[in-house]
């Protein structure tokens, strides 16, 4: 159900409903994976090494870091920034989805081609994930902040952060990072459709009783497809990770070394110097935990939530038609 089907019954999905599907699946999502994602984040900006062999830096590995931040923060460190970050999901997964239903289906009707096939799932999924990102950077980086800053906070609350930052940064400072995240979400968005589509293709349909083995189906699908477009993709999220705290590092201090960077070059020449290929790279098993759990549950209560709409309105559908034949 995800992209314009004309090939499916009833009416298509409309703007709205992918609209509020995404919303709800982005937040139910957002919810569930926070605790990786701030693992991630603590990864790709530590400068030192990531090995249990060698530790060098305050974390050196997904176990040891978790320990470490619930120990020195409390558990609710793992949600960290969630208030920033749960208006980010909702935000994108409501763009993102609404952007890549309507993209489909003018794609469909406008040219030869099918809205079904992986192709055109993997160059509208990358239009609309960038339609989303452009609209979202804002939250994105003060989500990246509160998820950076150790105790003491730099920033109290949102309100907080976004009138520091406008004073202190400028405008500018929310869309620190767009370059390089404009560069990777294209083709991670659409990789993400992309192989969502191809899976789901290869995977058998669910018996026609029931919608929760197309729900598992989604999830699969989806998880699978998170971890080989992270994979693909993950170095251009490390180097927007590196620039939004820029300007940032009195509060990073304490974490170890801090590094200022001029540009999204600067920035990718002094990681391979300094910390090898390996350094592209931090980071990188939390995300991909992440980026199966997110995508795949993303994807699965994006159907759920537009498999309940279309049973309701099936279901009033179904109750005006005996209302009408109860008049005659």
């Amino acid at each position: 159900m995800v992209g314009y089907d004309p090939g499916s019954q009833g009416a298509a999905v409309t703007s709205e409903e992918a609209a509020v599907a995404g919303s709800a699946a982005g937040m139910v999502t957002r919810a569930l994976v926070s605790p990786f994602d701030i693992i991630k984040i603590r990864f790709q900006l530590q400068i030192e090494h990531l090995s249990s062999q060698r530790p060098e830096g305050k974390y050196w590995g997904l176990f040891q870091a978790s320990r470490c931040i619930r120990s020195e923060e409390g558990l609710s460190a793992f949600w960290k920034g969630h208030i920033p970050a749960q208006l980010l999901s909702i935000c994108y997964g409501a763009v993102q989805f609404a952007s890549f239903e309507f993209l489909t289906e003018m794609v469909h009707k406008s040219t030869a081609y099918d809205s079904q096939t992986s192709g055109v799932h993997f160059v509208c999924g990358g239009l609309a994930a960038c339609s989303a990102t452009v609209f979202c950077q804002p939250l994105d980086t003060l989500r990246t902040r509160f998820a950076a800053q150790g105790e003491p906070k730099v920033y109290r609350n949102l309100r907080h952060a976004v009138s520091t930052m406008w004073r202190s940064e400028g405008m500018l400072v929310f869309y620190r990072g767009l370059s390089p995240t404009l560069m990777a979400v294209f083709p991670y968005a659409g990789l993400q459709f992309f192989f969502y589509n191809v899976f789901k293709k290869l995977l058998p349909p669910p018996p026609k009783a029931g919608n929760s083995g197309g729900n598992l189906r989604s999830l699969i699908c989806g998880s699978g497809a998170g971890m080989i477009s992270k994979t693909l993709t993950y170095p251009f999220d490390l180097f927007k990770k590196r620039l939004q705290v820029g300007g940032f590092e009195a509060a990073r201090a304490h974490f170890g070394q801090v590094r200022s960077y001029s540009g999204l070059m600067d920035c990718m020449l002094r990681i391979a110097k300094e910390e090898g290929v390996r350094g592209f790279f931090k980071g990188l098993s939390p995300s991909l935990l992440k980026a199966a759990l997110s995508t795949g549950f993303t994807f699965f209560w994006y159907e759920f939530f537009l498999n309940v709409m279309h049973d309701v309105k099936e279901r009033r559908r179904t109750n005006g038609l005996a209302k009408d034949l109860e008049d005659r």
